[in-house]
């Protein structure tokens, strides 16, 4: 009897534990299908590249049914604990803040920031983990049915970490959000299930970021082979990533004397004081040690999006 008595006691124990894991912090936003089948975005030519540029603004005041849609998602998110951002408090933060960053510039070069519209929006909310969500509704006579696909990505990396999609009974009813959330709800714990998983994963092994580091010809004569104290400067940007990341975790991507890449640069998720780790945090302490001996170098740092970074050495 005392047996059982402490295997359910430890049993419920265990199943506290996991209902007060802190959960991710997660934003419903359109899909880029979605958007361009609906008309929200143009093709744009960027680099070279035709890409579909979306405006969420217009969606979000054109389309009668998406803010509903989204806050019929969100609702059932926040009853299973998961913090929300919102995306229409995300866009209205994005015009405001729309005129300072139109003239943010570089102070020597005059570089402009480059920033897709998805990018800026995940920035502004700075959402852990992001759900896209597309949807149509299908007329069989008098009844409707719902058709969706809803992807959880990873906003630092842009990676797929789950997904649900299927079709709800048809009915009579016209309400797209109605139908939407019937349809939606009977997969909705084991999607949340692999958003767990991943977040659990970034606790355990850190969040992946990229970091780039680029030297501005400004004639000082500086470049990534440069020697400190018999070293080149690349180098000892290598030990100081192995010493700085969780688990010294990082991938060495592009390299040459004027460009060095970083993929899948682990750091925290969390301060010490509880706060959120951001990829300036980290950009921010790198920038700070090669500003010290036997270095002495000045450095900007331009942020894109919430995962890359770019650390421009010989200008400010």
């Amino acid at each position: 009897m005392k047996r059982s008595f402490l295997f359910f006691s430890l049993l419920a124990l265990a199943i506290a534990a996991m209902g007060q894991a802190k959960r991710p912090s997660v934003m419903v936003i359109p899909s880029d299908t979605w958007m361009a089948q609906n008309g929200f975005g143009t093709e744009q030519d960027i680099e070279g590249m035709a890409m579909f540029v979306p405006d969420y603004q217009a969606a979000l005041l054109r389309h009668p049914d998406l803010a509903r849609v989204i806050g019929r998602i969100e609702n059932m998110m926040a009853d299973r604990g998961f913090p929300l951002k919102n995306m229409q408090q995300a866009v209205k933060s994005l015009n405001r803040d729309a005129a300072r960053r139109a003239v943010t510039t570089s102070k020597t070069s005059g570089a402009s920031l480059k920033e897709s519209p998805k990018d800026r929006l995940q920035r502004s909310a700075s959402p852990d983990l992001v759900m896209e969500l597309s949807w149509s509704v299908v007329k069989q006579g008098p009844k409707s049915t719902v058709h969706y696909m809803l992807q959880g990505k990873d906003p630092y990396t842009d990676t797929a970490i789950g997904g649900s999609d299927g079709g709800g009974k048809p009915s009579f009813s016209s309400d797209v959000a109605e139908l939407l959330e019937e349809a939606v709800n009977d997969h909705m714990e084991a999607f949340c299930a692999a958003l767990m998983n991943h977040f659990a994963d970034m606790e355990a092994n850190g969040r992946a970021v990229r970091l780039q580091i680029e030297v501005f010809d400004n004639g000082s004569g500086v470049d990534l082979e440069s020697e400190y104290n018999g070293e080149e400067l690349k180098f000892l940007i290598d030990q100081w990533m192995e010493e700085n990341t969780v688990n010294h975790r990082f991938a060495e991507g592009d390299y040459t004397e004027n460009f060095l890449e970083y993929d899948d640069v682990r750091i925290p998720l969390f301060k010490d004081n509880g706060a959120g780790y951001q990829i300036t945090d980290f950009a921010n302490a790198l920038r700070r040690h090669l500003g010290q001996p036997p270095f002495g170098l000045t450095c900007k740092i331009d942020r894109i999006g919430l995962g890359l970074c770019k650390i421009i050495i010989g200008e400010k």
